[in-house]
C-alpha cells in the first residue's frame, strides 16, 4: 500500500531546479553516481545530486532532501527520471513496476506444487527443488501427479490450521506471483549470461586470432565465466531460501520480504547487464566481420565488476604492497 504522506511523482521545490529547462536525473556509465544533467548552451552539465544538495543546503529530514533519496532510490529501477515523471512502484509500495510473462508465473506455480507434494511424501526439510523446464511443463499434464497436488492441498490446510484446501491454493498463487519474478530473470538474465559466456568459449576454441586478440578472448573467458558463477550462485541461494514450502506459507511475509530483496538485486543487475546482453543477441544473429569491438566493449563492461582487484590495479597502476582486496562487486 501506498504512504499517502509519501510523493508519488519526482518534484522539487527549491526555485534552483526551476531554472533549469527539463532537468534530468540519471546514474553516471562511470560509477552509477546518481547525478542531475542538465543544458547550458550547447553543452550538458553534470552534477551529482549529494553535491547539489550540500551546496543548496537542503536538509535529508526536508521535503528536497528526501526527494532526493527517493530519486537517487528510483534510478535503480528506471534509467532516468523528469521532473513530474511517476516514482516506480519499488520505492513506493514495494511491488515491482514490471511484470512477468505468464509462462513465468505457471512455471513458479507447479515448482510450489511439487515442492507441496514432495513434502507430503518426503522427510521435513528434503524437499525437491525442480528447476528443469521440461520437467515442470510435463508434471502439468500428470494425472497421478494432479491427484497428490489436490491430496497434498488438503493435509497443507489441516497442518496450517486454514478451514480449506482452497485457503492455500491462494496463498500458494500469492508466493507463485512473488516467484514469477525470479523465473523471468533467470531466463532474462542468467541464461543471457550463460549465452555470452558459452559464444565467448566457442570463440576461444575456434577463432585463430593476432596474439593481442587471443589475449583479449581469454581474459574474456575467465571474465564471463565469473560472471556467470556468480550470478548463477545468487540464484541458488534463493531457491535454497524458498525451498521449505511450508515453511514460506508459514511465514508468507518475511519470505516475500526475501524473494522481492533478491527480484530487486536481479532487476538492477539486469538493467547493468542489458545493452550487452541485447548487443551479443544481435551478434548471434548478424554476426559481424568484426567482432573486436563487441570484445572490447564486453570486457570494459566486465573487467571492473569481475577481475580480481590486484589483477584490475595492475591494469591501471603499480600495485603496491598496501592494495589489499579480493574482487570488484556491484
Amino acid at each position: 500500500m501506498t504512504d499517502p504522506d509519501k510523493p508519488t511523482h519526482c518534484q522539487l521545490e527549491h526555485r534552483m531546479f526551476a531554472v533549469f529547462q527539463q532537468p534530468l536525473f540519471r546514474r553516471t556509465d562511470a560509477d552509477a553516481t546518481p547525478v542531475m544533467v542538465v543544458r547550458m548552451g550547447d553543452k550538458e552539465a553534470v552534477m551529482p545530486l549529494r553535491a547539489i544538495q550540500r551546496e543548496l543546503g537542503i536538509a535529508d529530514d526536508s521535503a528536497d532532501g528526501r526527494m532526493l533519496a527517493l530519486i537517487a532510490d528510483a534510478l535503480d529501477f528506471v534509467p532516468a527520471l523528469r521532473l513530474g515523471d511517476p516514482l516506480p512502484r519499488e520505492v513506493l509500495t514495494g511491488d515491482a513496476s514490471w511484470e512477468p510473462g505468464p509462462q513465468h508465473v505457471q512455471r513458479a506455480l507447479t515448482r510450489l506444487r511439487l515442492q507441496m507434494v514432495a513434502w507430503l511424501h518426503g522427510p521435513a526439510g528434503e524437499e525437491t527443488i525442480v528447476i528443469d523446464n521440461d520437467a515442470l511443463a510435463h508434471a502439468d499434464d500428470d494425472p497421478v501427479l494432479r491427484q497428490q497436488i489436490q491430496e497434498a492441498f488438503q493435509r497443507a490446510a489441516e497442518a496450517l490450521g486454514l478451514t480449506t484446501k482452497e485457503a492455500v491454493i491462494a496463498q500458494l498463487e500469492s508466493l507463485a506471483g512473488e516467484l514469477a519474478y525470479i523465473e523471468t530473470l533467470r531466463d532474462r538474465l542468467l541464461e543471457g549470461v550463460r549465452a555470452v559466456s558459452q559464444r565467448i568459449e566457442r570463440l576461444v576454441r575456434a577463432s585463430h586470432p593476432d596474439a593481442g586478440q587471443r589475449s583479449l578472448l581469454e581474459r574474456l573467458r575467465y571474465l564471463s565465466n565469473e560472471a556467470f558463477k556468480q550470478l548463477n550462485h545468487r540464484f541458488e541461494q534463493q531457491d535454497a531460501q524458498t525451498g521449505e514450502v511450508m515453511a514460506m506459507l508459514r511465514h508468507l511475509d518475511s519470505h516475500r520480504g526475501f524473494i522481492r530483496s533478491n527480484r530487486d538485486w536481479l532487476y538492477r543487475c539486469h538493467m547493468a547487464w542489458e545493452s550487452t546482453l541485447a548487443a551479443w543477441e544481435a551478434e548471434q544473429k548478424s554476426p559481424s566481420s568484426d567482432i573486436r569491438p563487441l570484445l572490447v566493449r564486453t570486457y570494459q563492461f566486465l573487467a571492473p565488476r569481475f577481475m580480481p582487484v590486484t589483477e584490475w590495479l595492475k591494469t591501471n597502476k603499480p600495485v603496491k604492497k598496501t592494495d589489499i582486496g579480493v574482487r570488484m562487486t556491484w
